[in-house]
C-alpha cells in the first residue's frame, strides 16, 4: 500500500495497514526554507519554489502528503482584495476590500490560481501519483468574511443576511470553480478551511447560511473535500458531518473520542495535534505524547490540528510520524 493509497483509503475509512501521519493544513516552515532555497514570500507565487518547499514537508519532514500553497488568499486576490505579501514566517493577508466581488472572466488564468494549479501538476509528475497532493483553498465563508471584511460580515449575519446569503453564493461559485480545477490538476483531496465558527456566528446563522452553503460545495465539488475548522466545534460537528464533506479535520480543542462518535462513520476525523503550543513550543517527546493520544482515542489521520507554524523545529514534526510508527508496531 503506497502512500496515496493509505490516505484515500483512510479518508474513506475503508482498511488501511497504518494511519496515515500527514497535514491537511500549510507546512512550510523556515527549516524547509533554509533547506531548499525556496523561501516566502516568493513561494506563494512561484510554482516550482512552491513545490520545492512543500517536498520538504515530505523528504525532510516525514509528512506522508504533500500540501500546497501556504495561505488562503488566492482567491481574495482574484476577486479584488488587496493582500499583504508577508515575509519568511508571516502568510500572506488581506488588508483592503473591494467595493463588491470582481469576478474572473477566466478563473484558471486568473491571479495566482495558474501557479497552483502548475504546482500541483509538478507535485504529481515528482511523486509519481504515489504520494497524496492536498491543496488548500478558501471556503465560500472565508472568502465571504475577506471581501466584505470580518467585522461586517460578523455583523451582516445578525442585521443583513440576506446580503451575507447574496455574498456567499457568489463566493460558492468561485471556491467551488477553483476546488474543481485543481483537482482536475491532480489534486487528490481539497482541504477547505471553514470560517464560521460558533465564536463567530450564532447558531441560527449556522443552521440557515453557513450549513447549505457548505452542503452545497460538498456536493458540487466532484472529487474529496475535506473541512478544516479551528475553535470549539463539537457543537456543529453532526452538521459539519451532514454536509457530505470525506474529512473533517479539527485543532485540539475538539475533543477526538466524542467528535467520533457524533461523526458516526460520515466522515473519516483528522487531527488534532497542537500546532501553537505542542508542535511549536514543545519537545519531540511532547509532541509524541500527544500524537499517541489521538491515535488512541480513535483519530482516522493523524495530522497537526491547525497550520504548522513557521518557526516550527523539524525535530518536532518527525516526531508526529515516530509516534505514528511505534504506536502501530
Amino acid at each position: 500500500m503506497n502512500l496515496k493509497e493509505r490516505f484515500k483509503n483512510a479518508l474513506h475509512q475503508r482498511d488501511v495497514d497504518k494511519v496515515p501521519a500527514l497535514s491537511v493544513t500549510q507546512t512550510g516552515t523556515v527549516e524547509f526554507m533554509e533547506a531548499t532555497g525556496s523561501w516566502w514570500p516568493d513561494a506563494h507565487y512561484d510554482a516550482k519554489k512552491m513545490v520545492d518547499l512543500a517536498m520538504a514537508g515530505h523528504e525532510i519532514g516525514g509528512l506522508e502528503a504533500v500540501r500546497i500553497p501556504y495561505c488562503l488568499t488566492v482567491l481574495a486576490e482574484v476577486v479584488g482584495c488587496g493582500v499583504r505579501e508577508g515575509s519568511e514566517d508571516t502568510q500572506p493577508s488581506v488588508d483592503t476590500h473591494p467595493e463588491e466581488m470582481g469576478i474572473p472572466d477566466s478563473l484558471e488564468e486568473a491571479g495566482r490560481v495558474p501557479e497552483i494549479l502548475k504546482a500541483t501538476e509538478m507535485a504529481k509528475e515528482i511523486t509519481d501519483g504515489e504520494v497524496p497532493i492536498i491543496v488548500g483553498i478558501e471556503a465560500p465563508d472565508e472568502l465571504a468574511a475577506h471581501v466584505m471584511g470580518s467585522s461586517n460580515y460578523i455583523k451582516g449575519l445578525i442585521t443583513n443576511p440576506e446580503h451575507i446569503e447574496q455574498t456567499l453564493e457568489q463566493a460558492n461559485k468561485l471556491s467551488i470553480e477553483y476546488a474543481q480545477l485543481v483537482l482536475d490538476s491532480g489534486a487528490d483531496a481539497v482541504c477547505v478551511p471553514g470560517y464560521s465558527t460558533l465564536d463567530i456566528v450564532d447558531p441560527n446563522s449556522f443552521q440557515n447560511l453557513i450549513k447549505p452553503t457548505y452542503k452545497e460545495f460538498a456536493n458540487q465539488v466532484e472529487g474529496d473535500v475535506i473541512m478544516h475548522m479551528c475553535g470549539h466545534i463539537t457543537q456543529i460537528i453532526d452538521d459539519l458531518a451532514d454536509c457530505g464533506f470525506q474529512g473533517i479535520s479539527v485543532e485540539e480543542l475538539t475533543d477526538i473520542q466524542e467528535a467520533k462518535k457524533i461523526i458516526d462513520g460520515r466522515a473519516s476525523l483528522i487531527g488534532n495535534i497542537s500546532t501553537s503550543q505542542t508542535m511549536l513550543d514543545g519537545t519531540p517527546q511532547q509532541v509524541k505524547k500527544e500524537a499517541k493520544k489521538c491515535l488512541q482515542d480513535g483519530v482516522d489521520i493523524l495530522a497537526p490540528g491547525c497550520g504548522i507554524a513557521p518557526r516550527t523545529p523539524t525535530k518536532n514534526i518527525k516526531a508526529l510520524i515516530q509516534a505514528r510508527n511505534e504506536h502501530q508496531k
